[in-house]
């Protein structure tokens, strides 16, 4: 099969791209921005590439068009297909019918961890030889690679609640079917698609209506908004992790020290390379998700002791004169909280400089501005880059004082930053975009 994929370079369309050149379709694809680092890697897989959205690739002929999420009505090749009635499929959908099918699909739902507790789960199975395929919205750099089709029967994915696409209005997870399924967390976000979290909780139940009696819910105890799906029907059985008297896991973030807790108290420790209170509860989830499969737990223990955490999840971008530049994720008020605290746990009392981009569509619509300053309590100084923003970073961060530093021009920022640094100090950048390359730019402000 020749498919045409609209949006490829996005990390979920580029990771189809590439399952789809492994099971050996012909693909070639088109995006608005073809650049580094995926544009490479997808040339490398021998997937041609175009740059924009002209009609003339309808001459390409493929047999299906796959759409991207981020193409939305009025794009003119979109419009082209629609008009002409050519054959065209949601990227979940086509994932769900040419790689899915048949395989025990294990996925990882919520708003926070998707990325890290899909990372670990795969890097379990895989070293308990089951080798599976995955799709996962990062690099785990236990594998170097995003996406893997795999030639066994599992499968772990990454179940995103976003929308699937122009014409499906649905999560993306409710096509994967799986049969093991993480509900790691639960909050408001994605503003610009959900009214309010009951909207997002509908799609939760949407998953759960999916799932087999043979199946497993790994479910944080901890969250009142899962507790509501689940009671609105579940026919799957249920197995509760961040649970005071069940299966819980703490630890020592000096110490890089994991404790597993079961209803019968201590199962086992490791040391591993992780810190903080969020990333011991995804760890929990991986290791009960795992079990579901056939991994013990005393084997998913010790595999998270060699688990190397994702690109872009508190990585180290370098140092310079005494001072660590870190790159995350994080862009939602909870998880820059649990961001800053496992890196305090983890530094004691050095001074942590914060570094935000408030670059999300949650985010840029101002829907959770308010809760910035409580998000960033434990850091020393914070400074918001307000480029591109429609609300004023300056009123909603003022309850900082002067701990707050707004900037709307990027190089001004890094200028702020280097003059605020000290030797000793951990620069910790946040933003789910390229934040126009600010790392390099910190650390060879601070060389010179």
């Amino acid at each position: 099969m020749h498919i045409h994929i609209l949006g490829i370079c996005g990390t979920f369309m580029g990771g189809v791209a590439q399952l789809a050149v492994d099971a050996g379709h012909k693909v070639t694809g088109c995006d608005a921005n073809v650049y580094p680092p995926m544009s490479d890697q997808l040339r490398g897989a021998g997937i041609e590439l175009i740059e924009g959205f002209d009609t003339t690739q309808l001459a390409l002929a493929p047999d299906m068009f796959v759409i991207g999420n981020a193409i939305s009505r009025g794009n003119p090749l979109l419009e082209a297909i629609l008009d002409k009635g050519l054959p065209y499929v949601s990227g979940p959908q086509w994932l769900a019918e040419n790689v899915l099918q048949g395989r025990w699909v294990l996925g990882v739902a919520g708003t926070h961890g998707k990325t890290t507790t899909a990372s670990m789960l795969a890097w379990i199975l895989e070293d308990a030889n089951m080798a599976p395929g995955f799709l996962i919205g990062g690099v785990p750099l236990n594998f170097g690679v995003s996406a893997r089709l795999g030639d066994t029967p599992f499968f772990v994915i990454e179940a995103d609640e976003y929308d699937t696409a122009f014409c499906d209005k649905r999560s993306k997870f409710v096509h994967y079917r799986p049969r093991t399924v993480v509900l790691n967390n639960l909050e408001f976000d994605h503003a610009d698609i959900f009214s309010d979290l009951a909207a997002i909780e509908t799609q939760f139940h949407h998953l759960v209506r999916t799932l087999p009696q043979s199946g497993l819910i790994v479910s944080n105890a901890a969250e009142t908004s899962l507790d509501r799906v689940l009671q609105r029907g579940c026919w799957t059985p249920v197995e509760k992790f961040n649970d005071p008297a069940g299966y819980r896991v703490t630890g020592d973030d000096a110490r890089g020290e994991l404790v597993l807790h079961g209803p019968e108290g201590v199962i086992g420790r490791t040391r591993w390379n992780l810190s903080g209170e969020h990333n011991r509860a995804n760890a929990c989830a991986a290791l009960l998700a795992a079990r579901h499969v056939g991994v013990s737990l005393a084997h998913g223990l010790d595999a998270l002791s060699r688990f190397v955490n994702v690109k872009r999840r508190m990585e180290v971008r370098g140092e310079v004169r005494g001072v660590t530049v870190y790159d995350d994720f994080a862009h939602h008020p909870t998880a820059i909280a649990t961001t800053v605290a496992g890196l305090r746990r983890k530094v004691g009392k050095a001074r942590i400089l914060a570094v935000l981009e408030p670059r999300s569509n949650t985010m840029k619509l101002g829907t959770m501005k308010s809760q910035l300053p409580d998000s960033l309590r434990e850091v020393n100084a914070a400074f918001c880059y307000a480029g591109n923003l429609g609300w004023d970073a300056r009123e909603a961060l003022a309850p900082m004082g002067e701990r707050a530093i707004v900037e709307e021009n990027l190089d001004r920022l890094v200028d702020q930053i280097v003059i605020a640094a000290q030797p000793g100090d951990h620069i910790l950048v946040m933003s789910n975009g390229g934040f126009g390359g600010i790392h390099g730019k910190l650390l060879a402000a601070l060389a010179e």
